[in-house]
């Protein structure tokens, strides 16, 4: 995380993206902690061995761009889960100085029964998360969310916890930040991770 947050460092945007990725595994461990597992009978070289597989299926989603990486280490974790994306951005409001988020595309199997696992690096209003989460949910009924970032703001925690049901839902952060500035940048948070990760956009 404070290679993360360091402004000289971050500016190796592969150092940049092997970080997030790494702790998009450590969330997936934690996040292994809490699924379902069985036991099945594995044959080898030298007899039978009864071992623990998982038991839920799993399906890995994020917002594009920023969370491609923090996705990744999800999914080299849980390496046989689907996966889903959301395409989200935010747009810039003149008339009222504020953003108002956009989802543009979904793609996403069916979620019924499933474990989802929502992973967006930057959790600065909710705004995104909240879209993505009520995209996802038209493709049926998980058993249970989790919602994942690097950086959460407790404004952001706050939402959540008004704006989504808190029965099916865990919410994983790796930090917490206190304040959000007039754009609605996480404060100190580490810039705009999108731009970080592959560059600025026009």
């Amino acid at each position: 995380m404070s290679e993360l947050r360091d402004c000289n460092r971050q500016q190796e945007r592969l150092r940049f993206r092997a970080n997030i990725h790494r702790i998009g595994q450590i969330m997936a461990y934690e996040i292994s902690k809490r699924l379902e597992y069985k036991e099945v009978e594995t044959i080898t070289p030298l007899g039978t061995a009864k071992t623990n597989v998982l038991a839920d299926k799993v399906v890995l989603t994020t917002i594009l761009r920023a969370g491609l990486p923090f996705h990744e280490g999800f999914l080299t974790f849980f390496d046989q889960a689907e996966n889903g994306f959301v395409s989200a951005y935010r747009k810039y409001i003149e008339k009222t100085n504020d953003f108002k988020v956009h989802i543009e595309y979904i793609a996403c199997p069916r979620i019924d029964d499933k474990v989802v696992v929502i992973a967006d690096p930057m959790l600065a209003t909710g705004s995104s998360m909240e879209l993505a989460y009520q995209a996802l949910m038209t493709k049926g009924h998980p058993k249970h969310v989790h919602l994942a970032s690097v950086i959460a703001t407790d404004q952001a925690i706050d939402f959540i916890s008004e704006r989504l049901p808190k029965d099916n839902i865990t919410l994983w952060t790796a930090d917490i930040d206190h304040l959000l500035n007039e754009h609605s940048y996480i404060v100190p948070g580490l810039g705009d991770a999108g731009d970080l990760l592959y560059g600025e956009k026009e």
